[in-house]
């Protein structure tokens, strides 16, 4: 019979029963439990962690579901197939991380179990979550931000295990990762729709003060809009965030597109005819909303496919993810 520690938190808002869940899945992740090893009788387990008989048979019957353990008559509970936990780690969940999740996830063989988690760009929680997570997962999928001690904080997980998502920076070049390019596509993009830019009298790059969009962006936009001799300009405050007829905006934050929308429709002005935008990154409404909004955008749901690819068979991967321009009647 295979040992199992396991100790109930009476504090915790997770219920008992999905606590010793948890505990066998991260037991058999770690190899601590091994296919074909019995597992704790119930008379044991509510002897040594206090539990009630239905809660061990309810956890019991809900690995035995998923297909985790099997039971034999008179004999037991045994561990039925190999577990591997993934340690997801994304900045935000906004609308296209949603796409990239659900595309990661729907990819992964149905062996990995995933714990999700968000740093919203702080470096504290960054840290002290990695920090927790090191050595109890087989994979590490990480989106890295700009900031000097990102590097050293990923140089404490194995090299095999982790993969660098969306943004591949601060990190190290043997690192594997998914990412995609947000400067010269930026350029290459605007190029390729010059005759519908040149309609607007000003390009407008709103890059607002609360964003962590990549800033290589403003340098790519600045030497397109000089190649094209584009008349152009940068803001960064809100207070200059006034839209006017007949210019172009960019916009990188779903939330200076609400507004963009909001003064559109106080000031009685058309998307795509009196004034015009582009939208980063998509979203599954932007083709619907005002007839449909311009998006640059890396394509999330291939970035998802080969993250789960990389996860379920373990080789390492670099792969820039193509980012495209599609056009819709905003533009």
């Amino acid at each position: 019979m295979a040992p199992l520690k396991f100790t109930i938190d009476n504090n915790s808002n997770v219920l008992k029963f999905q606590q010793l869940v948890d505990a066998i899945v991260d037991s058999i992740s770690r190899n601590q439990l091994k296919i074909g090893e019995m597992l704790p009788s119930v008379n044991q387990l509510m002897k040594e962690s206090q539990l009630s008989r239905d809660t061990v048979f309810k956890a019991y019957a809900e690995l035995k579901q998923r297909g985790i353990v099997e039971s034999v008559p008179n004999r037991g509970y045994f561990v039925a197939k190999k577990i591997t936990k993934v340690f997801l780690f994304l900045d935000t969940f906004k609308a296209y991380k949603e796409v990239l999740y659900g595309s990661f996830r729907d990819h992964l063989s149905s062996n990995i179990y995933v714990d999700l988690n968000f740093h919203h760009y702080n470096i504290r929680v960054f840290e002290s979550n990695i920090n927790e997570a090191i050595g109890k997962y087989s994979k590490y999928v990480i989106m890295n931000f700009d900031h000097e001690k990102v590097e050293s904080i990923i140089s404490k997980i194995p090299k095999e295990q982790l993969l660098v998502i969306d943004w591949n920076i601060q990190s190290h070049p043997e690192h594997s990762y998914v990412a995609q390019d947000f400067g010269k596509t930026v350029y290459t993009c605007l190029s390729s729709n010059i005759d519908k830019i040149r309609k607007y009298k000003r390009f407008i790059y709103y890059y607002p003060i609360f964003t962590y969009h990549p800033k290589e962006s403003i340098d790519f936009f600045i030497r397109f809009c000089k190649e094209y001799n584009i008349r152009h300009k940068i803001i960064f405050d809100a207070e200059e965030f006034k839209i006017t007829l007949g210019d172009l905006y960019f916009l990188v934050s779903d939330r200076t597109l609400a507004k963009f929308l909001d003064q559109c429709h106080i000031n009685y002005l058309i998307p795509g005819k009196d004034v015009g935008v582009i939208s980063y990154n998509e979203t599954p409404m932007k083709k619907y909303v005002e007839k449909g909004i311009t998006v640059i955008s890396t394509d999330f749901e291939l970035m998802g496919q080969k993250a789960a690819e990389f996860v379920n068979s373990g080789e390492s991967v670099q792969f820039v993810v193509p980012t495209t321009l599609k056009l819709r009647s905003s533009l």
